[in-house]
């Protein structure tokens, strides 16, 4: 069953936000049976929403859509819709007893919102217990189009509560199966190189997707059909037995929830001590809901006086070996440890860039040492010329390497 995803507003178009709902629509719309085959994003304008209906209509079951259903006047998802599948809009007193219980709690109905209460007469209409914008479901010649608000908390509790259920009810499409693989230790080249004899001997309908990221590769298995579990259970042994100790983790998880799951399962507590990643270790440690349970602090020693004061990082070895050295990595991570009496430690120093960077260590520079109670690893490494990348990949590398001392 083929399904597209619309967003409609002028404000994606210009960059003034992230369209983020498309994303999470097609992954939740993948795992209930559902292909998804496109995603588009267009302007609030009625001729070019009426087109685009039109054209994605000829290749899909199923259209859901967010954006365009606010009270002001730029919002005119509602009314076009209306004039496409020819209906009247009439007022609706139990979506307007609904837009009542939604804010009664916060501010005062005023006509615009109000007439959030008008809806086509042809469709079916969802309530929406979360906003006041009403969801409009429309059956069109055997196919779906499904009009949803753009506010993401709002789309995900009407896709998660009515929509998907609905779906599935009406289409009953065929599961997909999946499994993720973590790996480490391969890029995304040597591990396909590796995998070639198993992909090419996967039964009809088998996938096998990569998809790499700074010391990783989420590697993707699937098929839809529920009638090839056992297959897919055989595939699975396959791989397990081929990359063996290389799986971090069989579910598609960042390395900061890994990480963090290990901590958890070891009762161990951990702290960071970051110069060129500027705290974006300890941001990603802490992402992860519950982190409280064992991530203490951080301290970002960009500045040496913060190193050699806080971190008691001696002024020795900054002037033998300067901040980008394998001693200072390594007397940045004791210090945190003993600062903040933690189990693990993780310290970052490098040039991250565009700047900064000479013939002996050039831009892209980076020490890592990691620690575990008494022992500890540190490494170097040369990561490139831009700044954004080399403080995620540093981030990521920092991570792992801590996870092999824990592993």
């Amino acid at each position: 069953m083929k399904a597209a995803i619309i967003t409609i507003g002028d404000e994606i178009l210009i960059g003034q936000i992230v369209d983020t709902n498309s994303s999470w629509i097609a992954q939740k719309l993948t795992v209930a049976g559902f292909e998804v085959v496109e995603m588009q994003s267009i302007g609030d304008d009625a001729t070019q929403i009426k087109k685009t209906i039109d054209e994605v209509f000829q290749r899909v079951d199923v259209i859901l859509m967010t954006g365009g259903l606010g009270p002001t006047k730029d919002d005119i998802t509602k009314k076009t819709l209306s004039e496409y599948f020819g209906a009247s809009l009439i007022f609706d007193e139990t979506v307007l007893e609904n837009i009542q219980n939604v804010i009664s709690s916060f501010t005062k109905l005023n006509e615009l919102t109000r007439n959030q209460a008008y809806v086509p007469d042809n469709a079916t209409v969802i309530q929406n217990r979360v906003g006041t914008a009403p969801i409009t479901w429309f059956d069109y010649m055997g196919k779906v189009l499904v009009s949803m608000p753009g506010v993401p908390f709002e789309m995900k509790y009407v896709m998660e509560n009515e929509i998907l259920p609905r779906l599935q009810e009406k289409y009953d499409p065929e599961a997909y199966l999946k499994r993720v693989f973590v790996v480490r230790g391969y890029t995304e080249s040597a591990l396909a190189m590796y995998l070639e004899n198993f992909e090419d001997s996967l039964p009809h309908g088998f996938g096998l997707a990569y998809l790499p990221s700074p010391g990783l590769v989420k590697l993707r298995l699937f098929v839809r059909g529920g009638h090839r579990l056992a297959e897919m259970t055989e595939q699975i042994h396959k791989l397990q037995d081929l990359l063996g100790n290389a799986i971090l983790a069989e579910k598609d998880l960042p390395v900061e929830k890994i990480l963090g799951d290990l901590l958890l399962e070891k009762g161990l507590t951990i702290a960071t001590a970051e110069s060129c990643t500027g705290g974006n270790i300890a941001h990603l440690i802490t992402s992860i809901s519950g982190s409280s349970a064992y991530f203490k602090g951080t301290v970002v020693s960009y500045a040496n006086e913060v190193k050699t004061n806080v971190l008691k990082v001696s002024q020795n070895s900054l002037d033998l070996y300067g901040a980008v050295s394998e001693s200072v990595a390594q007397e940045m991570a004791t210090g945190i440890q003993q600062l903040l009496n933690v189990d693990c430690s993780i310290s970052v120093t490098g040039i991250a860039g565009p700047d900064g960077g000479s013939e002996e260590k050039p831009v892209g520079t980076v020490w890592i040492s990691t620690k575990y109670r008494e022992k500890q690893v540190t490494k170097i490494y040369q990561l490139g010329k831009y700044r954004e990348s080399n403080i995620i990949r540093a981030s990521n590398l920092a991570m792992l390497q801590l996870l092999d001392i824990l592993q």
